[in-house]
């Protein structure tokens, strides 16, 4: 049976990171939506936008193109854009699903959820880029983000993202109350973006209150695994 996926991507990347994974669900037969968020698109402004413009931008997508019973995914810093839009498209929804995400809780930020090494990095990129905004330096993209790319490809991926709006990760979405929607969780087994154990993913699955659903790669397994996070999104 054919089905809906509207995938939203963590930050610093746009649209464009879905394409392998959008690929072989579409190959599947199911029709696929990746959209670029505001602030995230090349050349974009990043003090223009807040993240309420982002989960407009995602709600509005669903509602424009009048989509029913579709599966939302959120991958990492994303998981607070889908939390927000659930709340707007509940009724259009088959099931939300994160990927390796954050998952709100009340009044908490990003920015609360992450190790202090990770606030004193942003922090400091906000400060120094004179527009509020963060960049991942390569040598944390190699060793935690991508760490199962060689590095001509972890260079290559680096060299297409954009600096994230400090704002994104600063503001607060409120989170879904309990059954509003059905709910998943999938993981990369090999994910070390946050370092497992108190800051570690597993709490955002025990937040959601589900089994996680594990798949093989890194925090970039869009890029890395592309046939087995497919698959885990269908099983999902």
């Amino acid at each position: 049976m054919s089905e809906t996926f509207v995938l939203v991507t963590g930050a610093w990347h746009g649209g464009w990171a879905w394409r392998p994974v959008a690929e072989r669900l579409r190959a599947a037969g199911h029709r696929v939506f990746t959209p670029t968020l505001p602030g995230l698109a090349d050349g974009d402004d990043p003090t223009r936008y807040r993240l309420a413009d982002t989960v407009d931008a995602v709600a509005g997508l669903i509602e424009k193109h009048d989509l029913q019973d579709v599966t939302l995914v959120g991958h990492s810093w994303g998981g607070y854009v889908v939390t927000g839009a659930a709340h707007r498209v509940t009724g259009r929804l088959r099931k939300l699903v994160y990927w390796s995400a954050f998952v709100p809780a009340a009044g908490r930020s990003l920015h609360d959820e992450v190790p202090p090494q990770y606030q004193q990095l942003f922090e400091a990129q906000a400060e120094a880029s004179g527009n509020n905004s963060v960049a991942l330096p390569l040598e944390v993209w190699q060793q935690a983000f991508m760490n199962d790319a060689s590095e001509d490809v972890q260079r290559t991926v680096h060299a297409l993202l954009v600096p994230q709006p400090m704002q994104y990760f600063t503001e607060t979405v409120d989170p879904l109350e309990p059954g509003a929607v059905p709910v998943a969780y999938v993981l990369s087994s090999d994910d070390v973006a946050l370092p497992p154990g108190e800051y570690g993913w597993a709490r955002f699955a025990e937040r959601l209150g589900v089994t996680p659903i594990p798949v093989p790669g890194s925090h970039e397994g869009c890029f890395t695994q592309p046939e087995a996070l497919a698959a885990a999104l269908l099983e999902a």
